[in-house]
């Protein structure tokens, strides 16, 4: 994607990208609901599905709201599809990737205002950063590890993986979600946490997560 564009492209809209090289890490978990609470709040969002599967387009298609608009697409037609979303009127736009595709990676890396790389703690799932910390650092960008699918009472969990995300040089963010049937459910029936359980503690973490994640990126 030529420079020109990408700067064009961020004038008026910001570009998230959901990183991960291994699989079941919830990224898109984490761009759907992220999606949904944008429009919530006012700000128009758009997701891109590079991934092969187009979880996410699949989702959509479950969904009654129109919005957020998802549009699954190769990602050698990136750069068209953040165009169109741009001329659409998104302020926000979430590229959803696969897990080993390094060029899809690679390329939503290279158009991110900044990338969040969901993560269980596990510990291999933790090692497994390394691998998406080396596509962070080509793109030269901003990320966070978003610390996914937490078991209750797991403060001594958080303790070891901020450890171990320090390695490869790359914060945690400060909200993470645990591990909740309302994520679940929410998906299956077309919707995110909050809408299908709008008074629940996924719902809370979500609000959380979006007041951050708007604020790093100064929406």
């Amino acid at each position: 994607m030529k420079a020109s564009l990408i700067a064009a492209i961020a004038a008026s809209m910001k570009v998230l990208a959901i990183l991960s090289q291994k699989g079941g890490a919830g990224k898109t978990t984490l761009a759907l609901h992220i999606a949904a609470a944008a429009e919530a709040a006012g700000k128009p969002c758009a997701v891109i599905d590079l991934d092969p599967q187009a979880s996410a387009a699949g989702w959509k298609d479950t969904r009654a709201d129109e919005a957020p608009v998802v549009v699954a697409l190769p990602h050698t037609r990136l750069a068209a599809g953040l165009q169109a979303a741009k001329e659409g009127g998104a302020k926000l736009c979430i590229i959803d990737t696969a897990p080993h595709a390094e060029a899809a990676a690679m390329a939503a890396a290279r158009a991110a205002d900044l990338i969040l790389i969901p993560c269980r703690a596990g510990i291999l799932d933790l090692r497994a950063i390394g691998t998406t910390a080396e596509f962070v650092k080509l793109a030269g960008k901003r990320a966070f590890v978003v610390l996914n699918a937490l078991p209750p009472r797991a403060s001594h969990i958080l303790s070891d993986a901020r450890e171990a995300v320090a390695v490869h040089g790359i914060d945690v963010a400060p909200v993470t979600l645990q591990q909740r049937a309302a994520y679940g459910h929410a998906l299956t029936a077309g919707q995110t946490a909050p809408e299908y359980e709008p008074q629940g503690k996924a719902a809370e973490e979500v609000a959380d997560l979006r007041k951050w994640l708007f604020f790093e990126l100064k929406l």
